[in-house]
């Protein structure tokens, strides 16, 4: 049932918030001990901004590497400082013109209870339409990464024979599913346990999956794809990649999404060690950033919107209660304990 947008009194601006700061750089796995929960001042808006207190916090993959002090496409998260990611919350405090005590709000400075920032980096979201942490998953980041790297980075045609890693993940699911309400010929996953393989099959729809850690992952693509791949969505890299490579047809494409398998790797990767049958293949690889693809937003709401609507589409979610269990929830999203998007509540 649709999450009704939050009625009745605002509660008061308090004095202080918590908030979660990184502390040490991570050597390779992430540990408690590299993160703190810190008492913070609450900053009444200036003018121009708004107040918000958080409701949901997205915790996500992308954000292992922004612990790391190297350069990227985002920059690193910055040490003793608040981190930051995917949030949904409800004003409680505006400065701004078009924004009201009340409104609910997506925006991006998560890992924290409260956040003060300019009312122009907020997204009014409407919690009668969906979930309100809906926002932070099918229908924001995550939905759009899948849906613009399936369709438009991939080059997805009817007919295709698509292959997803890390297919029981926020991502991985939806790309599955996609892939099938548009026509593809055959859909197959790959996941981490047997509970997660059954929900492929029988959550998702997809045509074959199977548990990575059972056997060679090349093995086990070759018997679920025996007349080859058209489309790999990469979100683990490594074998996955090797493995897609060999099975990807003539003219074949890769979205090239992720490398969970690899992001705490102290030591240089292993492979794939075939690229060179890109050549002969004529096949694409490419990289993608979710923001690049802007223009597909209003498409993407429409109809991914429509999907969940009419129950076409499946979208699970794993929820962490409280703010204090934020990190609980992202090195549980890097161990893989999750099924669909992984969120953190915040109980107020």
């Amino acid at each position: 049932m649709a999450e009704q947008a939050p009625t009745g009194t605002v509660p008061a601006v308090p004095a202080t918030g918590r908030e979660w700061h990184l502390t040490a750089r991570p050597d390779g796995w992430p540990v408690p001990a590299d993160f703190a929960l810190v008492e913070a001042p609450v900053r009444q808006p200036a003018e121009g901004e708004v107040l918000v207190r958080n409701l949901h916090l997205s915790v996500d993959p992308y954000m292992r590497g922004r612990m790391n002090d190297v350069k990227s496409y985002v920059p690193p998260f910055q040490l003793g400082k608040a981190m930051d990611g995917g949030a949904v919350g409800e004003v409680i405090a505006s400065n701004a013109e078009g924004f009201a005590v009340g409104d609910t709000v997506l925006h991006g400075l998560g890992w924290r209870e409260y956040a003060t920032f300019p009312a122009k980096h907020a997204v009014r979201v409407d919690g009668a339409l969906a979930p309100l942490s809906y926002y932070l998953g099918a229908l924001g980041m995550p939905g759009m990464t899948a849906y613009a790297g399936l369709l438009e980075v991939a080059s997805f045609k009817p007919g295709d024979t698509v292959f997803v890693s890390g297919a029981a993940g926020a991502v991985g699911s939806l790309v599955g599913q996609i892939a099938r309400l548009k026509g593809a010929k055959r859909v197959i996953g790959s996941a981490g346990s047997a509970a997660k393989v059954a929900t492929l099959l029988d959550g998702y729809g997809f045509d074959a999956a199977f548990n990575y850690k059972d056997a060679p992952v090349r093995e086990q693509l070759a018997a679920a794809a025996p007349e080859g791949i058209d489309v790999y969505f990469d979100n683990v890299g490594g074998d996955h990649l090797e493995a897609a490579i060999g099975a990807l047809n003539l003219h074949g494409r890769v979205t090239l999404c992720g490398a969970i398998a690899q992001y705490n790797d102290t030591a240089a990767p292993a492979g794939p060690r075939n690229l060179a049958l890109a050549i002969g293949k004529r096949l694409r690889l490419q990289g993608m950033l979710v923001r690049d693809h802007d223009s597909l937003q209003p498409r993407f709401l429409e109809e991914v919107g429509g999907w969940l609507r009419e129950g076409a589409l499946t979208y699970d979610e794993t929820v962490v209660d409280g703010v204090e269990h934020t990190v609980d929830a992202f090195l549980g999203l890097l161990r893989g304990d999750n099924t669909g998007k992984m969120v953190v509540r915040l109980a107020h």
